[in-house]
């Protein structure tokens, strides 16, 4: 009995000796890990410097005219200039004004992501369920590359190539859709107008949009996907049902940086655009404008006190912009959690 006794005291020993050392758990990050914490950290906050600085800059530079037009600045659509005989800017008898500037922005960014998101998506949802492996990896590529495309050559085939198909267009929109306000025309001036600059500035975000939904698309869960078609959905049934519930967060958050860059682009409409400082509501007469394109109009001549009002108009465009993305960020929030 002694002998079984030791016997199983040994066997006992040898497991335990066979068993490999207790590992310790620990929460200290590695070496590695904190260098790559450091990377990380140090280029989100040098982002929001930068941002940060911009902001500084505008505000120190556009202060003293928008202290001296007040809330006209944004009100008014005048822009004139009255300088002493010294050259110094008269700011009692000088305007600066950017209403109409701002109405062209929104009125030519919201026209272009009414026309783009649609084809994105459209774009994405073949992309992603429909298009074979040969086919999707050249539509890929040849989207990357739109999206890295510089604006003048846009701006420049909107003006040689898209301008007069596009007159055509507008001209059918006044013939059977002129009883709505913003396709009735009092002149038939067709050519420059608001409604090219959108068509223009919708194929510049297409791409933008499409790659950002076609990847958040490939990311819908699988076993979703399959218990959909256990249950008998068609193809199509299930991205109705599946695909668009799960990436409507991630649509609503590409349009939105998609708004961003079309508020935000300069050649492209100041091409295709006649700069006119009035508010023009009508979408297919040739007058508009918008605050990049006033901006690179007036920089090249304008004088020290017109710079500063052109600060200050760069200022408004970028809290917009803030403001524009701000918003899509809470609309993603809102939404992201429905569907999902």
């Amino acid at each position: 009995m002694t002998s079984e006794q030791d016997s199983g005291v040994d066997t006992t020993k040898l497991a335990a000796k066979a068993l490999p050392a207790k590992r310790e758990l620990t929460t200290k990050p590695r070496f590695s890990d904190k260098v790559f914490r450091a990377v990380v950290t140090s280029g989100g906050l040098s982002s929001l410097a930068i941002l940060g600085l911009i902001l500084i800059f505008l505000s120190y530079q556009g202060y003293s005219v928008l202290r001296s037009q007040g809330f006209g600045f944004i009100t008014r659509s005048e822009w004139v200039v009255v300088t002493d005989e010294l050259g110094n800017i008269d700011y009692s008898q000088t305007h600066f004004g950017i209403a109409a500037m701002l109405i062209g922005t929104l009125l030519c960014s919201a026209l272009a992501v009414v026309i783009a998101l649609p084809i994105a998506v459209l774009s994405a949802l073949f992309l992603t369920f429909y298009a074979p492996p040969s086919i999707k990896k050249i539509m890929v590529a040849v989207i990357d590359l739109m999206a890295a495309f510089p604006s003048v050559l846009f701006g420049l085939w909107g003006l040689f190539v898209l301008m007069p198909s596009a007159e055509y267009w507008a001209k059918l929109l006044h013939k059977y859709l002129g009883w709505i306000p913003i396709f009735d025309m009092k002149a038939p001036v067709f050519t420059r107008s608001p409604f090219i600059a959108g068509v223009v500035l919708a194929i510049m975000i297409i791409p933008i949009i499409t790659s950002i939904s076609r990847e958040i698309f490939a990311q819908t869960p699988l076993d979703r996907i399959q218990a959909a078609y256990a249950l008998g959905a068609t193809r199509w049934a299930m991205i109705r049902t599946v695909v668009i519930p799960y990436g409507r967060s991630g649509v609503v958050g590409g349009a939105m940086l998609g708004l961003g860059r079309a508020m935000g682009e300069t050649v492209a409409v100041y091409t295709v655009l006649n700069i006119v400082y009035q508010i023009n509501w009508q979408m297919l007469l040739g007058a508009g404008g918008n605050v990049a394109s006033l901006i690179l109009l007036k920089f090249g001549e304008a004088g020290p006190g017109e710079v500063k009002a052109l600060m200050a108009a760069g200022l408004v465009l970028f809290l917009l912009t803030l403001l524009v993305n701000t918003t899509a960020n809470l609309i993603v929030k809102g939404t992201g959690g429905k569907g999902r």
